[in-house]
Order: C-alpha cells, then structure tokens, then sequence
C-alpha cells in the first residue's frame, strides 16, 4: 500500500514538474527556431491554431509603433506560454517590444537585438495579450511575426505567422488602443508619402512565408524575391516532421530536392514528385556517380520514408507536398535534419526511367552554402561567376585575341611597312601582344576552372580532354615563340613551320573545346544557338583565310612583277628604296578585309559573352525554318 501511494505522489509530483517546465518564459536558445524544449520531444500540434496574430494595421510608418494582440477568439480558451517575434524577408530577428503587460509578459534578446522578442513571465492562464513593437530607425521593408503558443504542457503550435507588415516613412493612424480580452478595432489610415501601391492582382500563395516560417529556394537566383521561381523548394518544420513542398515547370516530368554533403551530385538522398499519367507520386531515390555519368535510382531505397500530403498538376506544372522524418538512415548514412547540416539540390527533368527519373535537363542547382533546416532562411544558389569567367577568358582568348592574331602574321607582314610600335614591325608587335593575350586569358581561365571544379571534371563531355589538349599545345606554341632564330638562322624554316602546325592545332582544338561546352549542363547555354553561332565564326574564318591567301598570291606576282622592271630600268638607289618602303599591292583592300573581320569577331565575342551572362539561356530555341 506504502509503495503504491509512493508511486502515485512522485507521479504527480512529475506532472507538477512538467506543467511546470520553463514557468519564466522561453530560453534564449530557442531564439531561431521558436521550438518549444518540452519533456524531451513533445512534437507541436499539427492541426490549425487556436490561437491568432492580431495587428492592429497592415502598414505602419517608420516612427510608430505597432500594437499587436495574441488571443484566441474562442470564450474561456486561454494559453499558458509563448514566444514572439518579428523577422525581416531574409529571416531576421528585427525591431523591439516598447510595451507588453508586465504580469504576464517579458522581453529576451535575440541574436545581436535588444528586446526584441517577447515570451511569457508565468505560466498562469492567459486570454489575450497586448503588445507595442517599433520598427528600427531607418528600416523600410516588410516584416511578419511569428510565434509559438502553448495551450498548455503538451498542446502547442509552432510557427504561428501574423499576416505581413509593411514598414514605410510616414503615415499618420486614428489612435487606437488594444484591449486584452477583444481583438483591436481596424483604424482608420491618412496616407501622406507611403508610397504605397493597391495591388489588385492575385498572389502566388506558394511564396507565402518564406523566410518567416520556412526556407525557400528557387532557380533562377533572386527569384524569391520577384516571385518569378522556374522550379522552386521550400522547407518548413513541424515539430518532428520536415515538410518539402515543390513546384517545377510546366513540362517537367518530375521535381526533385537532394540532400548532400556538398554541392554536387552523388551519394545524396533524393524525395521525388513524379507526374504518373496525371497523377502525382512521391518517392525516395539515391544519386550515384560512375564513369563520370550522374544516376538516380529507388533500388533498395524504402519507399515508406516520405509521405505525400498533397500532389496535383498545376496549368501542367507539379505541385506537392512531402512529410519526412527528421531521422532517417537509408543506404547506411544517417540524416539528421535538426542537427547536421546539408547542401539543398534541386533537379528537375522532362524524362522518367524505370525505377527513377531520367536526366536533370530542364533545372539542376545547389545551394550556395550548406544549412541546417531547423532555420528558417532563404537560400542562394551556389555562385556560377567563376565558371562564367571561365568561359569570358576563353571565348576572348581563342575566338577574340587568337583569331586576329593569326590573321596579321599569315597576311600582313608586307603590310604597313615603314611603320613600327616598341622597334618592332607593325604586324609583328601586335601579332605578340595578341597572343601574349591568348596565353594570361587562358591560363587564368585554366586555373580558375580547376577552382570552381575542385578537381578534374566528372562530367561526361570530350570538353575538359579537349581543353587540356589545347593548353598544353599553349604553351608548346609560348615557349617556341620565345625561343625563336634569327631570320638568317638555318634552323628558321623549321621554326616557321612548328610554329605555324602548332598555333593552327590549338586554335582548331580551342574551337572545338568551345563546341563541346555548348552541352555542358553546368554552362546551361542554348546548344543550338551556340552552334549556329560557331558555325558562323568558322564559316566566317575560312572565307577571310580564303580571299586574303588569293590576294596574296596576286600581290606577290606582282612584287615579282616590279622586281624585274627594276632590273630593266635604270632607276637611281634612292628611288628604289624609296619603291621597296612602299606596302604590297592590294594592301587597302586588306586592310578592308581586316576591318570587316575584326567586326566580325567583336560580333561574335559580345554574342556569345551575351548568352553566358543570362544564363541559363538552355532553353532559348532557334530554328532557321
């Protein structure tokens, strides 16, 4: 009997403890996730809150603080904690509390703030509760509040949002005031220079909240923020589960979302939403990386990990919704979404294989930086701008600065004669400071890639085989070049002809490097398009090599032509040195020639320098029919 009544008070003792639990508020180490640490995992509730944000206005100007009211609306419901605080569209703890009631309520510091998140002072019943927040000086933008409250021990909602804030320079309210048992009366606003725009237009409601109550990543970059996503992810936490909502382009066959350890593709753990004849499907996949060819297979994969709460095809675009443990373990790795950080990926594809998707050939990015999903943030793909110097160096190199340079040293050494820059002969001087270029761009464009890559490429293009081919013909054709005999050397011929086989097998290998990187996926350019326009270039190239080799077969004619009159007549030495200063027949026609080239080539460089800075320009179709 002793021992039973002994159980029974250290039952209720423990109830009274747990009730009990954090009964001065929340700790700051729940600033960022505003989850509650209760009886070592109590997931939050699931179902709608009973409980509401009320503000007392939309819009407020920069110097007036805001009243705000937790409650209710429901007779006798009273809550028993909370936590509450106002975020910026990037996530961040913004503002200050100037008022709240002293009973019942207190301030925290968050991050580097200064009251800026208010939570409960006692445990005791509470119907309503009136606050006062104020914006920080010089802050314009919109901010939203979010919040847990706890009905009691076991009963709370995380992630409970007010509807969103703008923040303007000046706006003049009809006073109001906010009472503790009613929701406030909405005032009535004088407009003076808000700036503000009445927007009729529907929203895209999948945008909602990101950065306030879950992390959001969309492709193109920036487009979060002009609500322009092609295919878009976002994250958002609910107690133990993870919630993955996705929505891809209209002729997507599948959206998918990786998680990795890095920021690229292979070894990662993949939930898929598959548009099935209509209808939508969710599965779990793993990526694989073999000879240099991405794979993503369901094989051996348990398909019971993720739950498909919502699935339809939106104007032919997926839209789902899939529920995932916080813990799982497939193929022997353990996830840990709370604890351990990931690279976000998101792929998108128009093909479906057996037992998985096919190629990603519609979206494929990363995730600047690795996250932990427990944070609410808005995500940046990963930074393309060393691989667009990249190709910037190369195309400039080998299609700009290479190609001119060939032209002067074949063409135009009887050109400009008389004329010289830094002691040297015209078409020589520029000759050598052109593919002096040639070698710091693409040397610089080498290195660069191998920074970007951290490593050789894996993907499965002839490109980077092709491109190392061309560097090391590089610096065969430099180290020639400074190496060179004098004109009377018996061994000039020789160098004449090494450096000439060796100039023309870079540049060709160049051209055709830059070919193979048109179907790169992680150049994302428009193949066809880059195509036609090498096509061009070349087309263009071999036109010029044409005309200006028969023109110089006829200006040599008739140099030799002059030669023999000079021998036949008698011409005094002064004349004809004077004659023999003179440029080569034809040379204003191959001045023309080079003119019209070299707008040629700039046409060519800034087109294609064009298409790399709008990238991704993949999808851009061209068709001379």
């Amino acid at each position: 009997m002793s021992m039973l009544l002994a159980h029974q008070i250290f039952i209720i003792f423990l109830q009274i403890q747990l009730f009990n639990c954090l009964p001065q508020g929340a700790p700051v180490s729940t600033c960022d996730s505003l989850m509650p640490i209760h009886g070592g995992g109590i997931p939050a509730l699931r179902t709608s809150p009973l409980f509401q944000i009320v503000l007392q206005s939309d819009v407020i100007g920069q110097t007036q603080p805001l009243l705000i009211e937790i409650n209710s609306g429901i007779a006798d419901l009273a809550m028993k904690g909370f936590i509450i605080q106002a975020r910026t569209l990037n996530g961040q703890q913004i503002g200050s509390f100037t008022s709240y009631p002293d009973e019942f309520a207190k301030t925290i510091d968050c991050g580097n703030g200064i009251a800026n998140t208010v939570t409960h002072a006692n445990t005791k019943p509470k119907r309503s509760i009136g606050l006062a927040w104020k914006a920080p000086d010089n802050f314009i933008g919109d901010i939203i509040f979010n919040s847990t409250i706890a009905q009691d021990y076991d009963k709370f909602w995380v992630g409970v949002m007010s509807s969103p804030v703008r923040v303007v320079r000046e706006i003049q309210t009809v006073q109001n005031t906010i009472s503790t048992t009613r929701s406030p009366l909405q005032p009535t606003y004088i407009f003076t220079n808000s700036g503000i725009k009445n927007n009729s237009e529907p929203q895209d409601e999948i945008y909602r909240d990101c950065g306030f109550s879950k992390t959001c990543f969309g492709v193109p970059n920036d487009c979060i923020k002009t609500k322009s996503c092609s295919s878009f992810i976002a994250v958002k936490v609910e107690g133990d589960k993870y919630v993955f909502e996705m929505r891809s382009q209209s002729k997507a066959a599948y959206i998918a979302t990786g998680l990795s350890t890095d920021d690229k593709m292979g070894d990662d753990s993949v939930v898929e939403c598959v548009n099935e004849s209509g209808s939508i499907k969710a599965y779990t996949s793993w990526t694989t990386v073999g000879g240099g060819k991405f794979d993503s297979s369901r094989n051996g994969i348990a398909q019971n990990i993720v739950n498909l709460r919502e699935g339809k095809l939106e104007n032919g675009m997926i839209y789902c919704q899939v529920e995932r443990p916080r813990l799982t373990t497939i193929n022997s790795q353990v996830f840990d979404l709370s604890k351990n950080e990931y690279y976000l990926l998101i792929a998108s594809g128009s093909e479906l294989k057996p037992f998985g998707v096919g190629y990603h050939d519609i979206t494929r990015a990363a995730s600047s930086s690795a996250l932990n999903l427990a944070e609410v943030s808005l995500i940046a793909a990963k930074s393309k701008i060393l691989l667009q110097v990249h190709m910037y160096l190369m195309a400039l190199a080998w299609i700009g600065t290479t190609s001119i340079g060939i032209i002067l040293a074949r063409y135009f050494k009887t050109t400009w004669k008389g004329s010289s820059m830094c002691g040297k002969d015209l078409w020589f001087a520029w000759h050598q400071l052109l593919m002096t270029l040639t070698l710091v761009l693409s040397t610089a464009a080498f290195i660069i890639i191998f920074v970007e890559l951290r490593g050789w490429s894996t993907a499965n293009n002839p490109h980077a085989i092709l491109g190392t081919i061309t560097m090391c013909l590089c610096f065969i054709q430099a180290f020639i070049g400074f190496t060179r005999p004098s004109p009377g050397s018996r061994n000039r011929k020789l160098f004449n002809w090494v450096h000439w086989f060796c100039g023309n097998a870079a540049h060709i290998f160049a051209i055709v490097t830059i070919f193979a990187s048109a179907t790169l996926e992680k150049a994302e350019l428009p193949s066809n398009l880059v195509d036609l326009l090498l096509v061009i270039y070349v087309a263009i190239h071999v036109i010029i090599h044409i005309l200006l080799s028969l023109f110089g077969c006829m200006s040599e004619r008739k140099e030799a032509q002059k030669v023999t009159s000079f021998q036949m007549t008698e011409m005094n030495q002064s004349r004809m040195l004077a004659t023999m200063k003179q440029d080569s027949p034809y040379s204003a026609f191959r001045k023309t020639i080079l003119g019209i080239y070299i707008l040629v080539i700039i046409a060519v460089v800034a087109t294609l320098l064009t298409l790399i800075t709008i990238a991704p320009t993949k999808d851009i179709e061209f068709s001379l029919v």
